[in-house]
Order: structure tokens, then C-alpha cells, then sequence
């Protein structure tokens, strides 16, 4: 294997490379999500470098560059208004948008995790999609408040406004659902599920009525190299959802055998309506899809594993390079404007042609660190038999997507496993539910080579991704602490397994939820930093709330021998868990 992804060359004698000065910096930018603006400017947020860049596309240069929080997300831009959220500070960044510059106007504190971000259609309001607090909040910009919050699913990831400005459509990653909501009054009309994970961007049909997402169809069966290429361990999948009234999705498969659609992310649609673009990180490519209306999607009892015959005549596979994620078409329909993050650059894409039209670097290291190396390879699904899928799949951004799945990380096939969140794998060994699994490094090899079905790394690209996961801690809860939780914690005896800091213990244990096929007797007790993000809970996901472990599954009578929580004590101690 090549130490750089070979999808990561740019630079073919199709493309101009046009300067921005910036060739200096020694920070990646990562380009993430894409807004345009009149005149042929757009947005970019800089998610390495925590700003947002406008971009003159003609000339192919920076115009302008200001800072806003940690870990820009999502950009919108209405008029002379731009938001920014800033998932890694929580907050939201207002800016003042002139011909040639950008300046922050507000920070203003939003909630957990922040991401996806629509603007009304007067610019004045502001709706943020909350990842840690299953909600969106509007945020009035010119009082700089929340004026509502509206609940939602699990996780929420992306908003998108219909054109009129009157529905609200959120897609919930966790939850595996797309919800509608009417405004200004944000009453919850109805919740169509998606029966799939990692939800991604949404695109609204012109018209207003169709929303269009992507997402990965969870099937469970054993990982091997049969059912990854069959599409039954993951599957890729285009949903069609009504935005009139209510009514089921339906949904195309994206993949072809033997070369599959890894990680598609970004979803946008045509001024008139008629081709449908999506980025695929995880395989490097940007796929065109033209005369969607004619797509057979299926409502019930499909789609079939594999892209339909008669829709591969309308799909064009462009190979780009790097991770493309967010993209944006321009308002003529020509051409398609990309936020590459792994090339750290913005592509732009000729749509009649296909062709790489222009690059426009944004800076960063001529070489990547051996962090970031290690971050392409944990997110290339050119890594996975057919390139079905990447360690960014299941574990996303390093966390946990809740899916389960059937791979021999339990010593055979047969009990899909709830996918571990890797923050703070560095220091919570051993691994995997059993805790069989003492090395990482080992743990690496064995994911690329047999949950993936993948070659085997080389031992500097094994660095390389140890490198990486050991970059991954846990977020700061945005829960309260709880005194009274913590006494209770320490009296039932939960510390017992979940001790120290990592709120961990090396110790195998029997918890009575052991079978007697199981090939390693009792489990490894996971961390419980974070434990308020990891919902569904336990080593097959049967638990979908702490209250539910605590009152079922993990009562203090059956592990400890204490007596089971009061009504109060189950309050408390559930709020003590999720300040963890």
C-alpha cells in the first residue's frame, strides 16, 4: 500500500491550481461545508484552522478570512449575513458579509455540539441543529437569543429550509429519522423514519416538495467478504422523503458490486431540480445523478442491495481526490463547488463535462502529519472489501454511530455488537466488549483485515492511525453535576467496574447478560466518560435510555448486591452519568 492514498493526488493536467498565499501554513484547513454568495463568491468553513474563507471562484484566490470558534461546522448566507456554527466551542458565529470581506458581528452560545444551520429567508433567524442535545434552537440574530427550542430525534446533524421558508426539515443520525416541522410556530408535523444510520446533508426540491438525504442501511449480517460485496453489513442509500404530507421514504441504493459508495455526505440538488449531486468521502468521488424523477425509488420492502440497472445510465462516478464533503451547485447549474478537506482545497466541477474545472488551494502542509495521514486512513473506505465502507462509518468522527454489527471481534459471527466509541481508546485498554484484545495496534490491524476485509496495513500506516486515535479524548458534557448522583454511584458500588478517572476498570466481569455459546466468558467493562452520547446502551444496544440499564439490565441488586435506586436515586444518578 502507498503511505498517501493514492485518491489523494490532485493536480491532473485537466486542472489549474491557482494560488491564494497561504501556501505557508502549517495547520491543515480542512474544508468542510460550502455556502455561495452572488457575484461568484462562496463560503467555506475552515474546520482545521477555525474560520471561514470567502473565495473569489473566477479568480480562484481568498478574498477574505476571519476566525470564529473551534471546529467550524456548517456555514449558511443570506443577503449580507453569514452563520457559522462552531461545534468544538458551542456556539454560533454571526458575520457581516461585504463585496470583498468578512467580519464577526456576535458569538453566540447555542448548546452541545452544534452543526447543521438554516437561515429564514429574511436572514433574521437562525436555526441550529444541536448534535448533544437532541433539539434545534432559533436563534434571533438581532437580539442574539434563543427565542424556541424544538425537540427532536437523537443526534440531530442537518436542517434545510423548503423555499418558502415555511417547513423545517431535520435529519436525526442516531435516530435514524427526518423530521418536518412548520414554522414560524415549529409544531412537529410528523417524523418519517429512515430505517438507516449516518443521515447526512438534506436537499430540498425546488418546488418544496421533496427532501432528498443520504444514509447507510444497517443489515447486521457477519462481515465477511461475501455479505460486504452483497450489501448486507452496510449498504449505501438515497432517501426520498414528502414534504406536502406526511407519507413513507423511499429510497435508490447507491452502490454497485464490486465497487461500492463509501461515506456519502454531502447531498445537493440543480436549480431546476433535475440532477442530484453527492459527495462520497470515503471513496473520493463526487456521483451525478440526472433525471432524478425517474429514479425507481422504493418505499416498502426495498430498495434492492445494488444500484438498478436502469438508473446506471444516469449516474456519472467522478474521481476528485482527498474527502469531498459539503458541495453546492452554482445558480446557472454548470458547475459544482466542493470542499475537498483532505486536499485542502475547494474544487469546482464542470457538470456537462464531469472534469475537475479548477482547484483552489487553501493552504496547509505540503506533506500531512502523521495525525492527519493516520485521519485519511481511518476514513478512506478504499480500505474495506469493495470500498463499502471505512472506519469513519461505524465510528464516526472517532465516536460511535450506535449501529451494531456482526463482526468476529466476539470471537465469531452470530451476536452483532454495538459499535465502542474510541474516545480515550488510548487509555481504556483492553479492547472490544469481551476485552480479549490487549494490543491496539494489534486492534488495528485485525479491524482492516478482517472487520473491514481489507489488507493489511503496513507498520507505518499502523503508527500513523494509533497516532490519530490517541488525538481522540472525550467532550465536556453539557450536562450540570450532580452531587447526590455521585454518592449514590459510589453506595451502589458502580465504581467497582467503572473506576479512576476513565470511569474504567481492565477487569473482565460477569454481568449476567452472558450467553452460554459465548466464546469469551464475561465483558469489559466500557468507560463511562461520555456515557450521555452513546445511547442505544449495552454490548447489543437493548437498552435505549440509562434509566433503562439502570432499572432492567444493570440493577444494583444483580451486580452489587445493593439495593436498587429509589426514584430519587435513579434521578440523580442518572444526572451524575451524564456530567461524566
Amino acid at each position: 500500500m502507498a503511505l498517501i492514498l493514492g485518491a489523494q493526488k490532485a493536480g491532473k493536467p485537466s486542472e489549474v491550481a491557482k494560488s491564494n498565499g497561504v501556501s505557508g501554513l502549517t495547520a491543515d484547513p480542512a474544508p468542510h461545508f460550502v455556502a455561495l454568495l452572488p457575484e461568484s463568491r462562496a463560503l467555506v468553513t475552515e474546520r482545521g484552522a477555525n474560520a471561514l474563507v470567502m473565495l473569489d471562484l473566477v479568480a480562484g484566490k481568498i478574498l477574505s478570512q476571519a476566525r470564529v470558534g473551534d471546529e467550524p461546522f456548517c456555514v449558511a448566507a443570506r443577503g449580507s449575513v453569514a452563520v457559522v456554527t462552531n461545534y468544538g466551542s458551542d456556539s454560533l458565529s454571526v458575520l457581516e458579509v461585504t463585496p470583498n470581506g468578512l467580519s464577526v458581528t456576535a458569538t453566540i452560545p447555542v448548546g452541545d455540539e452544534p452543526r447543521g444551520v438554516a437561515l429564514s429567508l429574511d436572514g433574521k433567524r437562525a436555526y441550529v441543529a444541536l448534535g448533544g442535545e437532541s433539539a434545534v434552537v432559533v436563534v434571533e440574530l438581532a437580539s442574539r437569543k434563543i427565542t424556541q427550542r424544538l425537540p427532536t430525534g437523537l443526534e440531530p446533524w442537518h436542517v434545510a429550509l423548503t423555499p418558502n421558508g415555511k417547513r423545517l426539515t431535520v435529519g436525526c443520525t442516531r435516530a435514524r429519522t427526518l423530521s418536518v416541522y412548520a414554522l414560524p410556530t415549529g409544531e412537529e408535523l410528523y417524523t418519517v423514519p429512515l430505517n438507516g444510520r449516518n443521515v447526512r446533508e438534506i436537499a430540498i426540491s425546488p418546488d418544496g416538495k421533496q427532501a432528498f438525504v443520504p444514509f447507510i442501511n444497517e443489515r447486521r449480517f457477519p462481515a465477511t467478504k461475501d455479505n460486504i460485496d452483497r450489501g448486507w453489513v452496510v449498504g449505501n442509500r438515497l432517501a426520498r422523503v414528502p414534504l406536502t404530507e406526511e407519507g413513507p421514504r423511499e429510497a435508490i441504493a447507491l452502490d454497485t458490486q464490486g465497487d461500492a459508495l463509501g461515506d456519502v455526505d454531502g447531498c445537493t440538488l440543480s436549480p431546476d431540480g433535475q440532477t442530484i449531486a453527492l459527495t462520497a468521502g470515503g471513496t473520493h468521488e463526487v456521483v451525478f445523478f440526472s433525471k432524478i424523477a425517474g429514479l425507481p425509488f422504493v418505499a416498502f420492502g426495498g430498495p434492492e442491495d445494488y444500484l438498478e440497472p436502469e438508473s446506471i445510465e444516469r449516474v456519472r462516478r467522478i474521481k476528485v481526490g482527498g474527502r469531498p464533503l459539503g458541495a453546492q451547485f452554482s445558480t446557472d447549474g454548470k458547475q459544482l463547488i466542493v470542499a475537498n478537506d483532505f486536499l485542502n482545497a475547494v474544487q469546482i466541477l464542470d457538470v456537462a463535462s464531469g472534469k475537475v474545472a479548477q482547484t483552489i488551494t487553501l493552504g496547509g502542509p505540503a506533506q500531512p502529519s502523521q495525525v492527519r495521514l493516520g485521519e485519511q486512513i481511518f476514513n478512506d473506505a478504499k480500505r474495506s472489501f469493495h470500498s463499502w465502507y471505512s472506519c469513519a462509518s461505524c465510528h464516526t468522527e472517532g465516536h460511535t454511530n450506535g449501529g451494531n454489527f456482526d463482526t468476529k471481534n466476539d470471537g465469531g459471527y452470530g451476536k452483532p455488537k454495538k459499535t465502542l466509541s474510541l474516545r480515550g481508546v488510548a487509555q481504556t485498554a483492553p479492547y472490544t466488549w469481551h476485552g480479549w484484545q490487549k494490543d491496539l495496534r494489534q486492534a488495528i490491524v485485525e479491524s482492516f483485515t478482517k472487520s473491514m476485509q481489507g489488507d493489511e496495513p503496513t507498520s507505518v500506516e499502523v503508527d500513523a492511525v494509533e497516532a490519530y486515535l490517541k488525538t481522540l479524548d472525550w467532550k465536556k458534557s453539557p450536562f450540570p453535576a450532580n452531587p447526590a448522583g455521585q454518592k449514590v454511584f459510589v453506595a451502589k458500588g458502580c465504581a467497582s467496574c467503572h473506576g479512576g478517572e476513565t470511569y474504567a476498570t481492565p477487569t473482565i466481569t460477569k454481568i449476567g447478560l452472558e450467553e452460554s455459546n459465548d466464546s469469551y466468558v464475561g465483558y469489559n467493562p466500557p468507560t463511562l466518560r461520555n456515557v450521555y452520547s452513546r445511547a442505544p446502551y449495552l454490548h447489543d444496544g437493548r437498552a435505549l435510555t440509562l434509566e433503562d440499564v439502570l432499572t432492567r439490565y444493570h440493577r444494583p441488586s444483580k451486580l452489587t448486591g445493593e439495593s436498587d435506586c429509589t426514584p430519587q436515586e435513579l434521578r440523580d444518578l442518572v444526572a451524575f452519568l451524564k456530567n461524566l
